[in-house]
């Protein structure tokens, strides 16, 4: 038995479970209004970290939780959705999750990275992803993310950084709006 075949035998435990009773009428309007962006490492893991439930929240997950341009292309997106959809719908909140120890600092190691810079790849692009201090990056995303003209002004955008020793998520950016700034 491989990885895969254990977890294709939790799915078809998880398929008899009463799942669909939670899940959201409305794809893109999640239960608990919440649109996460985090790392794709497996130490990360929104649902555990945060305690949700399929169907609670978006969660976008990109290399160190950068909020790169295709997270930007799929947040205008569900932007659209929402204001052409469901127009009198609350806005989801969204929070943007760097962590400790990221395996993309190693993208700011110049003799790491040269193999991968060889294969074509921009060393620019690849030190402004590496995540070497979330106190410093989160505010970065944050920014970029209520600045992005193709997303809501509404979404609420906060920061965090988790500490992947001790579990814990410690506010770096407090939650604002686009459209709560002063013009």
């Amino acid at each position: 038995m491989t990885n895969f075949d254990e977890l294709l035998e939790n799915n078809k435990r998880f398929a008899a479970t009463d799942f669909r009773d939670h899940l959201p009428e409305i794809p893109f309007l999640p239960n608990k209004q919440v649109y996460i962006l985090t790392c794709i490492d497996p130490r990360v893991d929104p649902a555990a970290i945060l305690g949700l439930r399929l169907g609670d929240a978006i969660v976008a997950r990109t290399v160190g939780g950068r909020a790169n341009q295709s997270f930007l292309d799929d947040l205008a997106w569900i932007s659209y959705l929402h204001e052409t959809v469901t127009p009198g719908a609350d806005w989801f909140e969204m929070a943007v999750i760097h962590h400790t120890d990221c395996g993309s600092a190693l993208m700011a190691d110049d003799k790491l990275s040269r193999g991968f810079i060889q294969r074509g790849f921009q060393q620019t692009p690849l030190r402004a992803t590496a995540v070497t201090d979330p106190a410093t990056t989160v505010p970065i995303d944050v920014d970029k993310i209520l600045h992005s003209p193709t997303a809501s002004g509404r979404i609420r955008v906060s920061g965090y950084s988790y500490d992947i020793a001790t579990g814990r998520l410690t506010l770096v950016t407090p939650p604002r709006a686009r459209a709560e700034q002063p013009l």
